[in-house]
């Protein structure tokens, strides 16, 4: 990858934060952790990979994304808007009954949003529908699907991944947002995963792994999901919850708790530094 494309995706995955973080104060709740922890993700996905059309937000052949774990819809929201899905603005009516942006990603009145979501374990099992109905009908698109850590502690996701290794459903690409954090303890505590790439292999999936927080690495692990064939691909993205700002990182109490008003302040001078520092 490029310098300049590298540093713009990168840059790209900050103002998702900022933006993130201007909806999470203004609407006084929402999750900075996990939303943090996808900024660029959702950066390559958005900017980089993904065939979609802000114009056409239900056009047949574009690719889905599926955010499974609904409760990060800010980062979304914002990489929407950004894409020109919707006006910048609309992000202010993050989670108020005036406007139409709730508080988990909903598909029937956000434009780009493609799989309601929210209660946790779900995604998976749509993303395998939608893979096969392309399958079925011929259709070339790729359906991602971004899945918490601790979502996949769910039985529904692990019976999702032998439909999709059966029917060898390999433009389905499912990205877990591996931080380690979930609601009120590590991962690690709650229910041990690791490892988790041999379980998904011993689900017949393909499995890479990577840095969650590099827009190189990440782009080049769906090229290599890209020229997969024959099974569905999973992506283990290593990252870190509340990516981006010192206050927030590795903190278990933003996976949904509000910040004062000096974090707010730290959080806000640090992101702007580092958008500054990838325009220069």
């Amino acid at each position: 990858m490029e310098q300049q494309t590298r540093r713009a995706l990168s840059r790209k995955a900050y103002e998702i934060r900022k933006h993130t973080l201007e909806m999470i104060r203004s609407a006084n709740s929402g999750h900075i952790g996990g939303s943090f922890s996808i900024a660029e993700i959702l950066s390559v996905l958005y900017f980089q990979r993904m065939h979609t059309d802000p114009h056409q937000p239900r056009m047949e052949s574009r690719d889905r994304l599926i955010l499974s774990k609904g409760h990060c819809a800010p980062a979304l929201y914002a990489a929407l808007a950004m894409r020109g899905y919707f006006p910048m603005e609309d992000l202010s009516g993050f989670r108020r009954i005036d406007g139409y942006l709730s508080g988990h990603v909903e598909m029937t009145h956000v434009p780009g949003v493609d799989m309601s979501s929210g209660s946790l374990g779900q995604g998976l099992s749509v993303g395998v529908g939608m893979a096969l109905s392309a399958k079925t009908y011929g259709a070339d698109y790729t359906t991602f699907v971004i899945l918490g850590d601790g979502e996949i502690e769910e039985g529904q996701v692990w019976e999702a991944a032998m439909s999709a290794a059966k029917y060898k459903l390999h433009r389905l690409v499912a990205i877990v947002d591996c931080n380690g954090l979930q609601l009120d303890s590590t991962t690690e505590e709650i229910m041990p995963m690791e490892p988790l790439g041999a379980k998904f292999e011993a689900f017949g999936w393909n499995v890479l792994r990577t840095d969650g927080h590099d827009v190189a690495k990440i782009s080049e692990a769906l090229m290599h999901a890209d020229a997969n064939v024959g099974k569905p691909t999973v992506i283990l993205a290593d990252t870190v919850k509340g990516k981006g700002v010192s206050v927030f990182e590795n903190q278990l109490r933003f996976h949904g708790g509000r910040p004062t008003a000096e974090e707010y302040a730290v959080a806000f001078n640090e992101l702007n530094a580092k958008i500054a520092e990838l325009e220069a």
